[in-house]
């Protein structure tokens, strides 16, 4: 491999939430895999990019130029055969912000939001925290694996105002197919309603699977659709606060934008540009090792735990380097399980329960680390049975 991503990098001390358990109530030394962010350096030509601009001296107000909105656009297009415009996109400081801002731009309190379960919890939150209600699209699990149950789907949305779409899907792992993100967004244009689709993990994709656009596969889709993307999960760069949001309707980006200046929203993060700008150009390379890197972890998950800890199956993810854990085979509850995570093995891992009712008996586990901290993670892990 030409990038080290053995290296083990010592983040303590350097303001990450990930590896600061006693400001969330965590033993001092457990170990941390919980928290979406990864334990690898990001791309050298993105670290160089900020030395750089860091070493100008100068951070004032600043918009992106010509070279940036470039990398974006021959990203999308050589990645995901998605032609975007320079007028469709809106930066925002993250995801999150972009859907809290949509939920506000394109309903109103008391509407139905429509999310699938278990699923990443701002989106409940987003709906609660701003008045809304949400309707909960149960995702089917059997065999290992998440579908869609659409009999449900089609008697939800029917009420909905909004869905949030989450492809891949955080924490299940699924990447969705195109039959079954055509069958949603015909739903959704059958009732009108407007689609948040957040591929924040579109870059991670393990073969054969294939990360499709949703606003890409059909022009009435890109019609209905706030597609929320960002280098951060790909990159390592959630700390530099930047997303990039494209919106193709002029009436949505509009409405979109007016809530932006609503919350006196402005320039973007100069740093979070460069690194965005320097990851698309010449971070292509790092990202297909990484995938690789990361397929390789799971796979060696997996086979510990069928070897190890066979109560525990591993729901395989299609894309994320997330891991979802189905422990319910340990015959615990919830409180139960977590206490023995916990206690037994000193490992941090997400709690199902945050995720919805689905998740009950669940544990989300972050894969993306050296493998020499995988396997010590393994090996505690084998101090649940105890």
């Amino acid at each position: 491999m030409k990038f080290n991503f053995d290296a083990v990098i010592d983040r303590k001390n350097t303001y990450s939430i990930k590896f600061d358990p006693a400001s969330r109530g965590m033993p001092e030394d457990a170990l941390p895999m919980w928290v979406a962010d990864m334990d690898f350096a990001a791309p050298v030509c993105v670290q160089e990019a900020l030395v750089s601009r860091a070493r100008h001296g100068i951070f004032g107000y600043s918009e992106p130029g010509a070279a940036y909105y470039s990398a974006v656009r021959e990203w999308f297009k050589n990645r995901f055969n998605w032609e975007v415009q320079k007028d469709w996109l809106i930066m925002t400081p993250g995801v999150v912000n972009a859907l809290y801002l949509a939920v506000r731009a394109f309903t109103e309190p008391g509407d139905a939001v429509l999310i699938q379960q278990p699923v990443y919890y701002p989106f409940s939150s987003a709906a609660l925290k701003t008045g809304r209600t949400p309707l909960v699209n149960e995702l089917l699990y059997s065999g290992g694996r998440y579908t869609i149950d659409f009999d449900d789907f089609e008697n939800k949305i029917k009420n909905a105002k909004l869905f949030i779409l989450c492809n891949p899907h955080n924490p299940a792992g699924r990447v969705w197919t195109r039959d079954e993100l055509v069958r949603m967004g015909e739903l959704c244009l059958r009732y009108g309603v407007t689609v948040i689709s957040d591929e924040i993990h579109q870059d991670i994709i393990f073969s054969p699977n294939k990360h499709l656009v949703f606003a890409g596969l059909d022009e009435r889709f890109a019609d209905i659709t706030i597609t929320c993307t960002a280098p951060s999960k790909t990159f390592n760069l959630a700390g530099l606060n930047h997303a990039n949001i494209f919106i193709s309707s002029e009436k949505l980006r509009s409405s979109f934008k007016r809530e932006y200046n609503i919350c006196g929203l402005s320039q973007s993060n100069i740093m979070g540009l460069i690194a965005c700008e320097a990851a698309y150009s010449g971070g292509g390379g790092w990202l297909d090792e990484l995938i690789c890197y990361i397929a390789d972890n799971i796979s060696m998950l997996d086979n510990f735990l069928k070897t190890n800890v066979p109560e525990i199956k591993l729901v395989k993810p299609e894309g994320t380097y997330l891991a979802w854990l189905d422990c319910r085979g340990l015959g615990l509850s919830s409180e139960e399980l977590n206490a023995a995570i916990i206690k037994k093995t000193k490992l941090w891992f997400n709690d199902g329960t945050m995720f919805g009712k689905g998740g009950s008996g669940f544990q989300r586990m972050n894969t993306a680390c050296p493998r020499s901290v995988l396997q010590k993670a393994l090996t505690a892990l084998s101090a649940i049975k105890s």
